[in-house]
């Protein structure tokens, strides 16, 4: 792939899906690219193979550019971001510089914040052992709240991050997510874990960054 070669890209093409998910696990890549389309195995069933194994490893998916519910259930399953059909080489190029940009995951499979504990691999989250159900976008926010544990974070860094595309005027939509992430995480609790920061956004623990 010449251009690939251009961006200083080193890619290993597979043919199926099955493929694919056999190399994710048992090989060593800072990102994976992955057709949704792919034959051979479905395009989220490896993507939930790869999330399970390697909750580390950036996945940027590739979807039919007609179907919304596609990327959205893609981006629920761990994808980190997504590009339509059909795009440019210089788009895909982009949102890989911003995927590998956003650094690499804490190597944690367990973050933990007073008596609240987040499991990612299996996504279960529970607090002074009582088990949390969250739906997966209230778990994706949990999750970047605690990897960002002790600081602030904006809405628009939470928008970014969490829904991976532009929602536009909805920006109501994270305090939205927030107030139902309070109600599940805070509520009964002698301490309350999420606070607001007036001017900034939020923020989930003391001013202590996770390790």
């Amino acid at each position: 792939m010449p251009r690939a070669a251009k961006e200083q890209f080193a890619v290993q093409i597979v043919a199926d899906g099955i493929e694919a998910q056999e190399l994710a696990l048992n090989r060593h890549y800072d990102l994976v690219i992955l057709d949704l389309g792919l034959p051979g195995a479905m395009g989220l069933e490896v993507l939930r193979g790869i999330r399970s194994k390697k909750p580390d490893l950036p996945v940027l998916i590739v979807t039919a550019a007609a179907k919304v519910e596609e990327r959205v259930r893609g981006l629920d399953a761990g994808a980190d971001d997504y590009v339509a059909k059909a795009f440019v080489f210089a788009e895909l190029s982009a949102r890989i510089r911003a995927v590998l940009r956003r650094g690499s995951r804490p190597s944690r499979a367990v973050l933990q914040i007073a008596d609240l504990e987040l499991e990612r691999i299996t996504h279960a989250v529970q607090r002074g052992g009582h088990e949390i159900a969250l739906s997966p976008k209230e778990y994706a926010l949990l999750e970047f709240l605690m990897r960002n544990a002790g600081q602030p974070v904006s809405r628009a860094s939470i928008l970014e991050q969490v829904w991976k595309f532009d929602l536009g005027a909805m920006t109501n939509v994270v305090d939205v997510y927030i107030n139902s992430l309070r109600h599940k995480v805070d509520f009964g609790y002698d301490r309350a874990l999420i606070r607001t920061i007036r001017g900034v956004g939020y923020q989930i623990g003391e001013n202590t960054k996770l390790g």
